[in-house]
């Protein structure tokens, strides 16, 4: 445990599996009223930044938080280099006079093993001299976790979430609401069974206090030692599932909502045991609003959110983490949906009527007769990304 009289920064490191919440818990963070300067490090799987697009908005109305976008890939492997950079930067700012820090965040990728980062606090002096590792917060999805945990991995690969589970100092046992109390008690048991040490706490959509995440003072390196006398040891290998990869996409333009729609929905019915996480932000055609959505397995949400700037370019930023992806048919079949003409035209072949057929049209008033006056149409107050087949005027 810390010493009270410990004057450097704390460090809290968010851990959990793709999807258990911590990004929404980091927006809770931002919007808390709290009083406290945080650096907030955040690390993501793929090549593209979604997070930072999630956060932004947050990040823009707390002006005592700066956001530090890390690079892409495992912060537990080949980037641990760049924490430390990262980390050098802050201590050189504090001691020059020009950063006062209250504490720091870091955000790992859910395929993040947490043993490598707290190691960082203690076997690199300069970090060692101003940052003190304060504790792991473990995300769990209580509707996925067992299916992670019990997941058999090839030999001398480690299953991520058990690690992550077995280093925390704290386990918030996130979107209770998704499952029953029989369910909830049992998973509970599980996780005690490997870590008695750490308290649970239930919550829905990662909201919690700021109190039972920041300068909780948790970390106790000697409990860890006795866990795993080689947690000092940075010659070991650390090696994920090469089954598991990630897949990124930035796409200029605007998208067809429909068609984004159904790709979507086909993805989570023939693929969604094996997409661990999906989310992105969407330009959506005929729609001033960013579309930003997330996924886990076949539980997806998304909507409308902040309007584009007038300057900023609009294009769609998706990430895919998951086993088995074919990256070429994703790509192929995300491209389907960019709005252009030809697209367009081959929405309007699929029509079954044309202008100037009669039909039969269900009213608040039963049905009516009319007549197909335009395809493919839209007017003022529709909702975002709406385009209604026909235009009929009734007779």
């Amino acid at each position: 445990m810390a010493d009270n009289d410990d004057r450097r920064v704390p460090v809290t490191v968010l851990t959990g599996f793709l999807g258990s919440g911590k990004t929404t818990l980091l927006n809770h963070i931002l919007t808390a009223t709290h009083g406290k300067k945080l650096a907030v490090i955040e690390n993501e799987f793929g090549e593209v930044g979604i997070d930072d697009a999630l956060l932004s908005k947050n990040t823009k109305m707390q002006t005592d938080e700066e956001i530090i976008e890390m690079m892409n890939g495992c912060i537990c492997c080949t980037v641990r280099q760049d924490l430390v950079k990262v980390l050098t930067k802050l201590a050189k700012r504090i001691k020059a006079g020009t950063l006062k820090l209250d504490g720091i965040v870091i955000e790992t990728t859910g395929m993040a093993d947490p043993a490598p980062v707290a190691q960082t606090f203690f076997v690199d002096d300069t970090v060692k001299s101003f940052a003190r590792l304060d504790g792991i917060v473990t995300l769990i999805d209580a509707k996925h976790i067992e299916q992670h945990l019990d997941e058999e991995k090839q030999e001398g690969v480690e299953n991520e979430a058990v690690e992550q589970v077995a280093f925390a100092d704290r386990m918030l046992l996130n979107k209770t609401d998704l499952v029953s109390e029989p369910d909830l008690e049992r998973i509970e048991a599980r996780l005690r069974s490997i870590n008695k040490f750490a308290p649970i706490q239930r919550c829905e959509q990662s909201k919690v206090s700021v109190d039972s995440v920041l300068d909780i003072r948790g970390f106790d390196l000697k409990r860890t030692l006795e866990m795993d006398p080689e947690f000092l040891n940075t010659d070991g290998e650390h090696e994920h599932d090469q089954t598991v990869t990630s897949l990124s996409i930035t796409q200029p333009g605007s998208v067809d909502l429909d068609m984004v729609e159904q790709w979507v929905s086909k993805i989570l019915q023939t693929k969604g045991n094996d997409i661990f996480r999906m989310k992105g932000v969407l330009s959506i055609s005929h729609a001033d609003e960013k579309f930003v959505y997330q996924a886990v397995h076949m539980i997806f949400s998304g909507s409308f959110v902040e309007p584009w700037g007038a300057q900023e370019k609009r294009e769609s930023k998706l990430v895919f983490i998951g086993r088995n992806l074919d990256h070429d048919e994703i790509r192929r079949e995300f491209l389907a949906c960019v709005q252009s003409e030809e697209t367009l035209a081959k929405k309007m072949k699929a029509l079954r009527f044309a202008v100037g057929d009669k039909v039969k049209c269900k009213t608040a008033d039963g049905w009516r007769v009319g007549t197909v006056a335009k395809l493919m149409y839209r007017e003022e107050g529709m909702s975002p990304g709406m385009v209604a087949p026909y235009q009929v005027k009734l007779t």
